[in-house]
């Protein structure tokens, strides 16, 4: 009894020991990736965020406090670049999400040349975003471009002379067709993985139990689709809201300010008119509304997981 004493406190520190280095074991093999976005992540935000509260000029900045923030609530130019922006992420998606949609139905069956069809609905994925603003822009050329002249042979434009990028009320079109060529692959991969993950014996007890293509699609597809679906919507709503490669490149946010969006009026800010507390200013407003987008639609994933 003398002994046993100090061998349980031995052993009740030994288990002590082992328990807390099982607890920080896991950190210990997830510390380079928590350095790593702690570098290029969080290091870099928390300087943009303290950008939006100084003036910058030629040689120097100052402290300003809200002012940038005040400034943008009689900017007219950044209401416009909401709107387009709103206007350039809706069109893109709803064309993307609805045509990866059907190609991810069309390709889960199987037929001669599917693994040809898919490399070719895969293809534009991989073309760097640059040079599909390039090649679109070649595109839309009226006078070594065909599109043009197809638009007119169908009675869409009047004048092949012309493109739609120069005029304000069709500009837009160019970036947001560019765009959804250039997205339908990403909707595409998800959606068909997500399709091979759905248990073939749900279909096959629906069609026993008499069920159309359109109750099996609506009843059994759709559900088990859905998580998938918000997620996939989220993430591509974030990146084509904060996309300016393409309207960069064809465009360069006009005529007018017509194809002008929140993105590509924080590079003209920051690196044209060397505003660059501005431009935080206006970045930090996009990232809040996006943030905001992405809690409503986690909100919404959540409840989907738990009826499905």
């Amino acid at each position: 009894m003398t002994y046993a004493v100090p061998e349980m406190r031995s052993a009740g520190a030994s288990r002590r020991k082992r328990l807390s280095y099982a607890t920080i074991e896991p950190w210990l093999y997830l510390s380079p990736a928590i350095v790593l976005l702690i570098v290029v992540l969080v290091v870099p935000l928390i300087i943009g965020i303290s950008y939006s509260f100084r003036k910058f000029s030629a040689f120097k900045s100052e402290y300003v406090g809200l002012g940038q923030y005040h400034a943008m609530l009689s900017d007219a130019v950044l209401g416009q670049a909401l709107v387009n922006t709103l206007w350039w992420t809706v069109a893109s998606l709803f064309f993307q999400f609805f045509l990866g949609l059907g190609l991810a139905l069309l390709l889960d069956k199987p037929f001669i040349g599917r693994k040809f069809v898919q490399a070719v609905v895969f293809l534009p994925w991989a073309v760097p975003s640059f040079l599909s603003g390039l090649t679109w822009a070649w595109l839309f050329n009226p006078i070594i471009g065909p599109l043009p002249h197809w638009l007119f042979a169908l009675g869409l434009r009047s004048d092949p002379s012309t493109s739609i990028l120069s005029d304000p009320a069709t500009a837009m079109w160019g970036p947001i067709i560019a765009n959804i060529w250039f997205g339908i692959p990403f909707f595409a991969i998800t959606l068909l993985a997500a399709l091979k993950s759905i248990p073939a014996e749900l279909h096959e007890a629906a069609a026993i139990d008499g069920a159309s293509p359109w109750q099996r699609f609506s009843k059994v597809t759709l559900p088990f689709l859905a998580p998938t679906i918000v997620i996939t919507v989220m993430l591509r709503t974030i990146w084509i809201a904060t996309f300016a490669d393409l309207i960069f490149v064809m465009t360069g946010g006009g005529p007018a300010g017509s194809t002008n969006t929140v993105p590509v009026y924080v590079y003209v800010s920051a690196f044209k008119s060397l505003d660059k507390g501005y431009a935080s200013a206006v970045a930090v407003l996009l990232l809040g509304l996006l943030i905001l987008y992405a809690v409503a639609l986690i909100a919404i994933r959540r409840t989907l997981v738990r009826h499905v």
